[in-house]
């Protein structure tokens, strides 16, 4: 198998996953199996044109995780969606990538494996509302196998319009010191 991954989503309305294969070298197949009860049933949508690419900031800001090593990224609560680029230099790419809101609550996790990371690269779009988002990645491969690895902010809520904390708060509520 050139690439396969398994993906477990808490709430598939909040937060959607989409991700990009790369399909390199002749004719492919996707195939997509629910290995959940049938009380958990996906819609899932396959697309050949038009998809989805990694801005430039994730392009050009990869960086080395070695085999066996842990990476988090926290983002603030004003961040939506992150984009995630994964790929090596033509080694076996094996990680574990998990979204987390508050401690040890997985929203979203990832296990990935491709025989080469250089033709297929993976690429996703998590979506990450709320505040609290940790994205940890983990290279399962043996040190010998780095991965390299890029993680940015792509969708932010603008907060301007909210009232601020402790704004307009008056302290023991004596409206006459106003």
């Amino acid at each position: 198998t050139p690439f396969k991954m398994r993906v477990y989503v808490e709430n598939g309305q909040l937060r959607p996953f989409r991700t990009v294969i790369a399909a390199p070298k002749g004719p492919n197949t996707v195939a997509l199996r629910n290995i959940g009860g049938m009380e958990f049933p996906f819609a899932a949508h396959v697309f050949h044109e038009g998809v989805d690419e990694p801005s430039d900031e994730c392009i050009s800001s990869f960086m080395t995780i070695q085999g066996g090593a842990l990476r988090t990224y926290a983002f603030e609560p004003d961040v939506d969606s992150v984009q995630i680029l994964i790929n090596s230099d033509g080694r076996p790419l094996n990680a574990r990538i998990e979204l987390i809101q508050g401690p040890n609550n997985n929203k979203e996790v990832i296990e990935l494996y491709a025989e080469d990371g250089f033709l297929r690269p993976f690429f996703c779009t998590l979506q990450t509302p709320g505040s609290g988002n940790v994205v940890r990645m983990l290279n399962l491969s043996p040190v010998e196998f780095p991965m390299f690895a890029s993680i940015v902010a792509l969708d932010f809520t603008d907060f301007s319009d909210e009232v601020m904390l402790g704004g307009d708060v008056v302290v023991g509520g004596d409206l006459s010191a106003v």
